[in-house]
């Protein structure tokens, strides 16, 4: 991981500008999946902008508690952890258990070089993402969940292919999309099942 160049002063904004320089490194944190049509992977930022995108086009599918422009801030913030914890598949539980400690201590670090307005609602989003509590919490994670089974089943399952994913892993992994939306996991269950016959095992 490259440094992080020296602090600039913008005066009040000097905290702010530093962060925002701070979580450009989110940009070089690679994930399992490959941008569809090449052989890159994506990094984690571009999967947040994808997420946040899917949220505003999923918007008119969520229940009446859902804040959609809270859910819209958690898919920007929720994996800003990674810069310093890195990116742990999701079908990894045991990575995904050790790497929880790290995540919060990261979060602490990255959110803390806001000023404390700014430093406690980036936390408080984070923190309500990962309780996945909130009706809105839960439309977050939803997506998040559906964004990769999306890419996957458009990629020939490719990284489900390379990382050794079954069936049954995706299945029980993401069978919480059908709390939130029966219907869409209704559509996805169907394809998943068409996918096994293709190569997913």
């Amino acid at each position: 991981m490259a440094a992080t160049p020296p602090a600039l002063a913008f005066g009040e904004l000097t905290e702010v500008v530093a962060f925002l320089i701070e979580i450009d490194k989110l940009k070089s944190i690679q994930r399992r999946t490959k941008v569809l049509g090449t052989q890159r992977q994506e990094n984690t930022a571009e999967h947040s902008w994808h997420f946040a995108v899917a949220v505003m086009a999923l918007a008119p599918y969520a229940d009446d508690g859902v804040d959609i422009t809270r859910v819209t801030q958690m898919a920007l913030v929720h994996d800003i952890v990674e810069i310093d914890a890195g990116d742990v598949l999701v079908y990894d539980l045991a990575g995904r258990e050790a790497v929880h400690a790290m995540e919060a201590k990261a979060a602490q670090r990255l959110f803390g070089l806001l000023p404390t307005p700014q430093r406690r609602q980036f936390h408080e989003l984070w923190l309500e993402y990962e309780a996945g509590e909130t009706p809105s919490a839960r439309f977050a994670l939803m997506i998040d969940r559906l964004m990769p089974v999306l890419m996957n089943l458009h990629n020939q399952g490719q990284s489900w292919v390379e990382n050794g994913i079954t069936l049954e892993q995706v299945l029980t992994r993401n069978a919480f999309i059908a709390d939130v939306y029966p219907a869409l996991w209704t559509h996805l269950s169907r394809h998943l099942q068409q996918a096994q016959q293709q190569g997913l095992k």
